[in-house]
């Protein structure tokens, strides 16, 4: 019965991974349609949101059907709590990924504005952070996740830049206010990602310690 239960431990962990990387291709995929103009790619993020939904509920159920079944103690039990609050954030990146993606096709006519700002560089650092959150859940140990809280701070910090120059390029060309008032968004969108990153590392540091921390971060929805 332990080897069994330690084995569906396992095959959760490992499914809570898949869909954080799941969640990181749509993110990834939904910037690159929005930089190429590539309406197949921004299909392709759309077409994800049914199948991380799936996933979402199906590892709720694995761990609630383990919680019951076999009711864990220590560091087991905060492993099943943390995968239970992990799907949540990765959904809800899967979720922002999609939005860029309808962003994208919503510009996919219109040249764009300065190569997309910063916002390539801001994904590439906001992907890191979700990427080093499931390495550090992966490999239970906190490693990965000790600078969680400057690298934030790089990316609140990007999208502040992002805003001031959408906003001197709005007040030169009122034609491209559509167009920055979406950069803008995306740039909110990419910051909201690294805040839910953030929570994963807190909740894992749980999982790994036994020991809360709170990450300095804004308030995120």
């Amino acid at each position: 019965m332990v080897e069994r239960f330690h084995e569906e431990l396992k095959a959760l962990k490992k499914d809570v991974i898949d869909m954080g990387y799941l969640s990181i291709a749509m993110l990834k995929k939904s910037v690159e349609a929005l930089r190429k103009q590539d309406l197949d790619l921004a299909k392709w993020v759309d077409s994800q949101k049914t199948l991380i939904a799936s996933k979402d509920s199906n590892i709720e159920a694995k761990a609630f059907q383990l919680l019951t079944l076999h009711q864990p103690m220590a560091k087991d039990l905060r492993l099943i709590a943390c995968s239970l609050k992990m799907i949540t954030y990765i959904a809800r990146v899967g979720r922002y990924g999609k939005d860029i993606a309808k962003i994208a096709v919503e510009l996919s006519d219109k040249p764009h504005i300065k190569k997309l700002v910063s916002i390539p560089h801001m994904a590439d650092i906001v992907c890191s952070l979700i990427s080093d959150a499931l390495l550090a859940f992966e490999k239970e140990t906190i490693e990965p996740i000790k600078e969680f809280s400057e690298r934030d701070d790089d990316v609140d910090q990007l999208r502040y830049s992002i805003f001031r120059e959408c906003l001197t390029y709005m007040m030169e060309d009122q034609k491209v206010i559509k167009q920055c008032a979406q950069y803008m968004m995306v740039s909110r969108y990419l910051e909201r990602c690294a805040d839910h990153a953030c929570k994963m590392a807190e909740k894992i540091h749980y999982m790994v310690t036994g020991d809360h921390i709170e990450i300095d971060i804004k308030s995120i929805t």
